[in-house]
């Protein structure tokens, strides 16, 4: 009998030790701990947040979708010092300690046969220790077939990098198409979505320049070209304003528009 009461005490402690972590536990931070901000979008080429759960990093911003636990937009500024080749070590992928709700472990994608793939990529980040270590957040980080990945997806990353050394600071926005009826991973229900989207923004005023992306989640051989459409046909695909501050004739004019004219590919 006294052997069943321990046994039934210890279980007791196990699940309420259990709740206290999963409800309390704050996991460790690359953050910044002085709160210093480096190369943000300014909020005048921020879109639209439909969940209201928008996270500011120190090198980029997000807006975080609950129901489908990972971010529906990831934002960030590109310049031209920040493409260095500094070899930095991988730190883990960590929940985001400033979403509200919790970003979703990295172990919900383990055996699922699906990448960890970042939105915003650690090597757009190597400037900085801080800044490459960001990127590994759960928050920035969405299921991926692995050929996907590490084809198109990575030929596109790469060419903005490239239009970025040769036209300067870009804007970029990215995330994946969240809707319903997705296949979900792990534990926690993470949804795959089954395209892609990623709008960089070049120049200013009326001088801006958009190109937007919209890629089937699958590998292809296919030229990026290909894959430019408005931003009005991602806008209606994601219910997200992604100019929202920006003129009404200045988004009417560049989200309307495919030109790939001054993009060199």
């Amino acid at each position: 009998m006294k052997n069943r009461t321990i046994y039934a005490l210890l279980i007791t402690l196990c699940v309420i030790g259990f709740w206290l972590f999963e409800n309390f536990y704050t996991p460790a931070t690359y953050s910044n701990p002085n709160g210093a901000k480096g190369d943000l979008v300014h909020t005048d080429f921020l879109p639209y947040s439909t969940t209201g759960e928008v996270v500011q990093h120190a090198y980029y911003t997000l807006s975080y979708s609950e129901p489908h636990e990972q971010a529906e937009w990831v934002a960030y500024t590109l310049k031209r010092e920040h493409l260095t080749y500094e070899d930095r070590e991988r730190p883990y992928f960590i929940e985001d300690p400033k979403v509200k709700t919790k970003s979703a472990d990295w172990w919900n994608y383990r055996g699922s046969g699906y990448d960890r793939g970042h939105l915003l990529p650690a090597g757009d980040r190597r400037f900085s220790e801080q800044a490459y270590n960001e990127t590994f957040y759960t928050s920035n980080i969405s299921p991926q077939n692995k050929y996907f990945n590490a084809g198109i997806w990575n030929r596109l990353e790469q060419k903005v990098r490239y239009w970025c050394k040769k036209y300067g600071d870009l804007i970029v926005v990215t995330g994946g198409v969240l809707e319903n009826g997705l296949e979900e991973i792990g534990s926690e229900d993470i949804d795959v979505p089954n395209s892609f989207y990623k709008i960089v923004l070049k120049g200013n005023g009326g001088g801006a320049q958009v190109l937007a992306f919209l890629i089937p989640a699958e590998e292809s051989q296919e030229p990026l070209q290909n894959f430019v459409v408005p931003v009005d046909e991602i806008e209606e695909k994601t219910g997200i304003d992604f100019f929202q501050n920006q003129p009404e004739n200045w988004q009417s004019a560049m989200e309307a528009r495919v030109d790939t004219q001054d993009w060199k590919f």
